[in-house]
């Protein structure tokens, strides 16, 4: 098998961030196409020392080995434009490699990023799982597309709840945040919820 899984990890002044939850996810993904594991504690060998100062997206590329690994430079981006799309040919259960059908609906959308919904039901954004805030506290969709690290972290420290939350429900809540592995909620990477466009 040639499928190509990729990992994106937080590496801020020499520090791999929350690396316990992406070595549940790279078993997860090993056990269901390989039937192998990995060991992810290697990758602080691997950092060169010119990339332990400062804030890095460490990308590793797997299969049943670790392919590669690179450490870029990270940057913010800003999110002006939300689009609501329809994306129910989209699947992304595991962190492929190839997000070409995801590209190609940003592109479509003409926006910074989108909400993705399927089969009514909100997802995630092109690069983050969702945070939605209401008047009672903050609440992630139950209906994911991928299994985001930083989302089972504030999940298990009971920063964030889960819910359903259908394409309807998005006007009961005020604002929406998008987390990653680089993007945790007080880096107010979020957009008002009244500034969405519905392109379903």
């Amino acid at each position: 098998m040639n499928t190509l899984f990729s990992e994106a990890i937080k590496l801020k002044d020499g520090v791999l961030y929350n690396l316990d939850y992406h070595q549940m996810r790279v078993n997860r993904t090993l056990q269901q196409f390989f039937g192998t594991s990995i060991d992810l504690s290697v990758l602080a060998q691997l950092i060169p020392e010119d990339k332990k100062s400062g804030l890095y997206k460490c990308r590793v590329l797997y299969n049943a080995r670790i392919v590669s690994v690179e450490c870029t430079p990270y940057q913010f981006r800003s999110i002006q434009s939300v689009g609501v799309v329809n994306a129910n040919h989209i699947s992304y259960d595991y962190k492929y490699a190839d997000r070409s059908d995801l590209n190609r609906l940003l592109e479509k959308s003409g926006c910074d990023d989108m909400i993705l919904i399927k089969d009514r039901l909100v997802t995630d954004a092109s690069f983050a799982n969702l945070v939605f805030q209401s008047p009672n506290g903050l609440y992630t969709p139950t209906s994911y597309l991928l299994r985001g690290t930083k989302r089972e972290y504030l999940l298990d420290k009971g920063l964030i709840q889960e819910r359903e939350i259908r394409q309807e429900d998005l006007t009961q809540y005020e604002r929406v945040f998008f987390i990653n592995a680089l993007i945790d909620l007080e880096d107010n990477i979020s957009m008002d919820i009244q500034s969405l466009r519905y392109l379903t």
